[in-house]
């Protein structure tokens, strides 16, 4: 049996705490809903906020909804190294020793010392899909896209095990490029 799993792209965005949300917009602002995503509960926000590094910035980067404990921007390599932020290849939410940048809104600016990543390539899935797939949550896989001309393999691809997730696989705009990706493209996973 083919193990197959919907290739998305993930764009830069961020993910902001409530206290961040409050500075950046002001005291007790709600996002905005502007596109539901495929992960159950997760959306794309009318609110974009500019984020600056040491070289440069990016001015209307997308908030993802809702709110999280801790504020996180997620960058290509290629966006990190033109602004000049060090963004390390991480799982969301393992920020730790990750790198800091300046976010400014309407309402305020706020400085993160740590939240700037590149995410590390994942694949979400229920716990049906898993078993289905006869994998765990943690294992790492490779996953190959076959393209015209720029088929690619994809290594250390986490597999990431829940419920509330529906199956897809995230990548980057550096990855997808490099691999020539296109919307609703199927991955096979190794």
């Amino acid at each position: 049996m083919k193990k197959t799993v919907l290739i998305e792209t993930s764009a830069r965005h961020l993910h902001v705490s409530r206290e961040h949300l409050d500075i950046l917009f002001g005291e007790g602002y709600e996002l905005t809903p502007k596109k539901d995503l495929s992960q159950p509960g997760q959306y794309a926000c009318e609110e974009r906020v500019q984020v600056i590094g040491e070289k440069g910035s990016f001015p209307g980067v997308s908030i993802l909804g809702p709110v999280r404990p801790e504020t996180q921007v997620e960058l290509s390599a290629t966006d990190a190294r033109s602004i000049g932020v060090k963004a390390p290849v991480r799982e969301s939410s393992d920020i730790e020793g990750s790198g800091g940048c300046k976010l400014v809104g309407p309402k305020g600016e706020v400085t993160i010392d740590k939240g700037v990543i590149v995410a590390k390539r994942h694949i979400h899935m229920t716990p049906e899909d898993a078993e289905k797939y006869s994998l765990e949550d943690k294992q790492v896989v490779e996953v190959t896209l076959n393209t015209d001309g720029r088929t690619l393999t994809f290594g250390d691809v986490v597999v990431r095990v829940s419920p509330s997730y529906a199956l897809a696989m995230h990548i980057d705009t550096d990855e997808a490029n490099a691999a020539l990706a296109v919307p609703n493209m199927l991955g096979e996973i190794k």
